[in-house]
């Protein structure tokens, strides 16, 4: 049930918001010639899968975790895509393959070993990754893996479509 309304709201999300999309894609390709940026993240049972987002970074910008990187490389519209989070709105294509949930833990980079430890002691791979989760709400990123780690853990615990039906009513 919970995979049929993902690909349901995200297919409709891709149809609704394509014009945004459409525009980002073209002021993308004048911000920094590549509107598109595809990464390889962790995904459910440890699998690789390709995560696409809006560039947010100049082309070339070392891959690491977003807490890491150089505010630099931060293009103006990358800093508006990031603060209104339109720069995860290409996401929704992962959802609809599958590879992603619309809410679960926010998906890792290969090269974080200390976040992938504490959340392999968790079985927070045991799911699917999503767009945003608790921790995103809570405004815990990755650069605190075990707190991250026990608040993906709490999120799955406690998320339910009864749990969700009920914060709406």
């Amino acid at each position: 049930m919970t995979r049929a309304l993902d690909y349901l709201f995200a297919l409709l999300g891709l149809v609704f918001l394509s014009p945004i999309i459409l525009i980002v894609l073209v002021l993308g390709y004048f911000d920094t010639g590549s509107p598109v940026f595809v990464q390889k993240r962790v995904g459910k049972n440890k699998k690789p899968f390709k995560l696409v987002k809006f560039r947010t970074m100049a082309v070339g910008t070392q891959s690491v975790a977003s807490h890491l990187a150089s505010t630099s490389s931060i293009t103006p519209l990358g800093r508006f895509l990031r603060k209104t989070k339109i720069d995860e709105l290409p996401q929704l294509i992962n959802v609809v393959k599958g590879e992603m949930s619309l809410v679960g833990p926010r998906p890792n980079l290969f090269n974080q070993d200390e976040l992938i430890a504490a959340r392999d002691a968790k079985g927070i791979y045991d799911v699917l990754p999503g767009i945003t989760g608790l921790a995103q709400v809570n405004h815990i990123d990755m650069s605190t893996p075990e707190l991250l780690a026990q608040t993906d853990r709490k999120m799955i615990d406690s998320l339910s479509l009864k749990a969700l039906f009920l914060v709406h009513h």
